[in-house]
């Protein structure tokens, strides 16, 4: 059974199963396979004991500016494309006084990124960089954020679910591929839709007017917020039940 770490066919005669749900893996798609699809509700498995550290990051602490919209991927660095870094300035650019809060471990991060943003149109203040944190802390530090921005065509997975466990809206578009696909199956889980755009132009628009409009914004936060522990994604023993059971049939 394949399941995690590996994002798509294994093409081999000694996997069977392959776990994904309808979002994943499209029953359209199930030909390019090799293994037979086992659908669940959701496919990505959560812990909902998981603790938020109690720490309140102000703006100066994460070197925020004190007012503006803020964005936020703490993606690993190598799933920016230079196409959805296109997307990033263009948002950047729409949006008044708004920054991008990044994850960098490294000092050559930081100056390449920079430097491509500038080379789109963009001071390269606009984006604040983080490093590594503990767990908990890791979690605490998205609620200093507005809006988390996906990237493509290698999605968000477990960071997108820390992002949303911890209060964080995030903005995703839809591929074609599994590994395009998780944040679009991430928030129908967690009953987010409207979050998920169906095309990159979509989802500029739409990372755009949320930094523009703030009643907009906050009925999509105080959304999630209702959402959190009444939706699938994080019952972690819904998701162990629904296991389970396919493991029986």
């Amino acid at each position: 059974m394949s399941y995690l770490g590996y994002l798509g066919t294994m093409g081999a005669s000694y996997y069977d199963y392959l776990i994904a749900d309808q979002i994943i893996i499209p029953p359209s798609q199930q030909s390019a396979y090799r293994e037979k699809i086992i659908y669940l509700p959701s496919f990505q498995a959560n812990d909902s004991r998981r603790q938020i550290s109690s720490r309140v990051f102000s703006r100066s602490d994460l070197g925020l500016p004190d007012e503006g919209f803020v964005y936020c991927c703490f993606n690993n660095n190598y799933k920016i494309t230079p196409t959805i870094f296109d997307s990033w300035a263009k948002i950047l650019l729409s949006v008044e006084g708004s920054v991008l809060l990044l994850y960098a471990d490294n000092e050559e991060v930081k100056i390449n990124l920079s430097r491509e943003i500038e080379v789109r149109g963009v001071s390269g203040d606009r984006l604040i960089f983080a490093g590594r944190l503990s767990r908990e802390e890791y979690l605490a530090r998205y609620r200093a954020a507005n809006l988390f921005l996906d990237t493509s065509p290698y999605n968000s997975g477990t960071t997108a679910s820390d992002a949303l466990w911890a209060g964080l809206p995030v903005l995703t578009f839809t591929g074609k591929s599994f590994s395009s696909r998780m944040g679009a199956s991430i928030l129908h889980a967690i009953g987010m839709p409207e979050l998920v755009a169906d095309s990159q132009k979509a989802y500029e628009l739409l990372a755009i007017d949320l930094g523009n409009n703030p009643k907009k914004f906050e009925i999509i936060k105080a959304k999630l917020i209702k959402n959190r522990l009444a939706t699938p994604l994080f019952d972690t023993q819904l998701f162990t039940r629904n296991l389970e059971r396919s493991w029986l049939e």
